[in-house]
């Protein structure tokens, strides 16, 4: 029984070894399994392996899933074994086969495994003569036309008869076929044209490039400077390539051959066109003063002696404002257009399937969506590195320094801008998520009994946002902290929901007088002292000491842009109140119609700085013929209700000017002078406004005097 026993596990142990044989044999690959990390993705649907089912071939370099091995390609590798393998064979075979029939000698083709050359093909069909245009019927049998060929004969020649007889008939539609399928060259016009443009700069550098009798003519700085400009060209024409394979290739095949709608592939792809037409302009410059700067009789020695004035045109003007807002909407665009592309990835079929066949490509294996997105969004900070590295190699020429100093500058400037608003979209984008995930309905006390709500946080602008630990009754809570323009957000997540932190103090800070220490024995802690009535002491800590300076750092500036608005506000409410009078006083003078008594420290109407008297109270008591106006009846003096709406719009629009918050000069209101277009304008001062043919019922036109008031609040 023990020995029944023993034979029937050792079959079927060999039943699992021919098992896991057979699982790990598929379309010439040799699979063995693989211990591999979470990050690792499939070579045949791009998702996460886990180690329990992941396979790899030695022989191709790839890793699988253990249900993906049957949608893999054949094995690239394995398939070139074979075919040098079948290649020396039929070469060795050439030499025994005796040839039955002569025949002239034709123009040479390679030899390969599927098809041989015609004399092999003439040997072995035997006295039939292949007729150029033959069809032969699929009914045909191989072995009719393979003869006494025996099991002995050469693995190439068997499998070369194996064919079906419908290779023989459509060579060249097989081999066209071959072509789209291994290589994946489905946009072989756009691979081409990118390939001949890129011939002038396939060398490593201008010292490979140039002839090297030409080369010893120069000094050594020259050639380092040479060297860097032909790598700012050359890395240039790299960058259009990638756009023009972006645009050319992936996206025209989302929209032609998966028919996507346009506004997925513009997300996977956005402001691609304006990317694709800055640099195609930049790069035409450059390739322009390559070849003003050829030397003569040749098409290959070229020397630049000028590159600053074209560098100062691209990084100044209309075109850097056309980079800084294309970029910044690019980059910031950067992980939604990732995440589309993995998304699609997954779900859609014909998508993998176009993915999958453009990726076969020599050219497209190194360049696939995710790494086109992220190329084109590092290539604006290679620009500083390559200008500076021309500067250091130009300082014989102080003119073409001066102008790369300058480009140099133009540069950094532009980066700066362009990381800046990444950072604001950014932050408006998260702010956006935070909210769609919060109670549109919830709410928290604020000191002084009002209540903020979920909504209020669209008006205001976020600065900064992380995770710290609240710490409440001896114990520390994780809280998202929110810095606003003017407030601190406490808030909690809960099954992916944020909601108002609910402890012990108001979730919401006003940063109006807050002060932020940091804890002496403690260094991740602070401390949020709110100078209220009756003060409240926060105790924050963040999760290393950077964080926490990082947060103090940027709290403390947010308050001293407060302290410094709160002067501009004061004036504003100056301003205001001096409007309100008015808004009184004409609408006294409209409804009454009598003359209203003015109280005798009340400012005056107008207020002028000028060495001339004010002469606004007495054109608006007098007409042109020097009557008073409070004699008239209420239809002649109707017009003067238009003076109740000026003042209005005045106070909406200093309430506009409040928000601009960053505004190095703020433009405000010094006075308002009304004019009655038939006056005589003989009266008014520095003024020359005449309307004498307009009715008289139908024009009052107010004048508004504005200024420009510094920060500082001086007038």
């Amino acid at each position: 029984g023990f020995r029944i026993q023993t034979i029937g596990q050792r079959g079927f142990e060999r039943e699992k070894e021919a098992r896991e044989r057979e699982a790990r044999y598929s379309n010439g690959h040799l699979f063995t399994s693989l211990t591999v990390s979470a990050t690792t993705l499939c070579s045949a649907c791009n998702k996460s392996i886990t180690a329990k089912e992941a396979l790899s071939c030695p022989t191709c370099n790839v890793t699988i899933h253990n249900r993906c091995r049957d949608t893999l390609p054949n094995c690239a590798k394995m398939k070139q074994k074979q075919q040098k393998l079948a290649m020396v064979r039929n070469n060795s075979a050439l030499q025994n086969v005796a040839l039955r029939t002569k025949t002239p000698i034709m123009k040479e083709r390679p030899n390969s495994a599927i098809y041989p050359s015609d004399s092999l093909r003439q040997s072995l069909l035997g006295a039939r003569r292949v007729r150029s245009g033959l069809s032969l019927s699929k009914s045909v049998s191989t072995n009719n036309i393979a003869g006494n060929l025996n099991d002995d004969s050469p693995l190439g020649l068997r499998r070369i008869l194996s064919q079906s007889t419908d290779s023989l008939n459509f060579r060249n539609r097989a081999m066209s076929m071959e072509s789209l399928n291994d290589e994946g060259e489905v946009y072989s016009s756009v691979l081409e044209e990118l390939e001949r443009e890129g011939r002038d700069f396939e060398a490593d550098s201008w010292s490979l490039a140039v002839d090297a009798s030409y080369l010893q003519t120069h000094r050594k700085d020259v050639i380092k400077r040479q060297d860097v400009i032909y790598e700012l060209i050359q890395t240039e024409l790299h960058h259009v390539r990638t756009l023009r394979i972006m645009e050319g290739v992936f996206r025209r095949g989302m929209l032609e051959e998966v028919q996507l709608e346009p506004g997925v592939a513009h997300a996977v792809f956005p402001c691609l066109d304006r990317l694709l037409a800055l640099h195609t302009q930049f790069l035409a410059q450059l390739l322009v003063r390559k070849n003003d700067s050829l030397a003569p009789d040749s098409k290959a020695n070229f020397t630049i002696n000028k590159l600053g004035d074209v560098l100062v045109e691209q990084f100044s003007g209309p075109c850097a404002d056309d980079m800084r807002k294309t970029y910044a909407e690019f980059c910031s665009r950067h992980l939604k257009a990732v995440k589309l592309y993995k998304e699609l990835l997954a779900r859609d079929k014909r998508f993998q399937q176009f993915i999958r066949r453009a990726s076969r490509g020599p050219l497209l294996r190194r360049h696939g969506i995710q790494e086109c997105i992220l190329l084109v969004t590092q290539r604006i900070t290679k620009y500083p590195v390559l200008i500076q590295r021309i500067l250091d190699n130009s300082k014989g020429n102080e003119e073409e320094a001066e102008s790369l100093s300058q480009a140099l500058t133009l540069i950094k400037e532009l980066l700066s801008s362009v990381n800046q608003q990444v950072q604001e979209l950014e932050r408006t984008q998260r702010l956006q998520e935070i909210q769609a995930r919060m109670d549109p309905w919830t709410e928290t006390e604020v000191r002084g009994g009002g209540v903020f709500r979920g909504a209020e946080l669209q008006r205001r602008t976020l600065i900064h946002e992380g995770t710290l630990l609240w710490k409440t009754s001896s114990r520390l809570k994780d809280v998202q902290v929110l810095l606003m323009t003017d407030i601190l957000v406490f808030m909690q997540e809960k099954d992916q929901k944020y909601f108002f932190a609910a402890l012990d103090k108001p979730a919401v800070l006003s940063l109006q007088n807050l002060i932020v220490r940091d804890i002496a024995s403690q260094e991740r802690g602070m401390f949020f002292i709110s100078d209220s009535t009756p003060p409240e002491m926060y105790e924050i800590h963040a999760a290393s000491k950077d964080d926490r300076n990082t947060w103090m750092r940027l709290i403390q500036q947010t308050v001293k842009v407060i302290y410094s608005t709160s002067d501009i506000q004061q004036k504003d409410r100056e301003v205001l109140e001096l409007l309100q009078e008015r808004v009184t006083l004409f609408s006294d003078l409209v409804t009454g119609g009598q003359e209203v008594a003015l109280p005798t420290n009340c400012r005056n109407v107008f207020r002028a700085d000028t060495p001339h008297a004010p002469q606004a109270e007495k054109i608006l008591n007098e007409d042109k013929n020097g009557n008073q106006v409070q004699d008239k009846t209420p239809n002649e003096v109707w017009h003067f209700s238009f003076f109740l709406f000026t003042p209005v719009f005045l106070l909406q629009f200093v309430h506009m000017a409040d928000t601009y918050k960053n505004l190095q000069m703020r433009t405000k209101l010094m006075f308002i002078f009304p004019i009655n277009c038939i006056l005589n304008t003989e009266n008014l001062h520095e003024t020359d406004i005449s309307c004498r043919h307009a009715p008289y019922h139908m024009f009052t036109i107010p004048v508004f005097i504005l200024g420009s008031v510094p920060e500082t609040g001086e007038p």
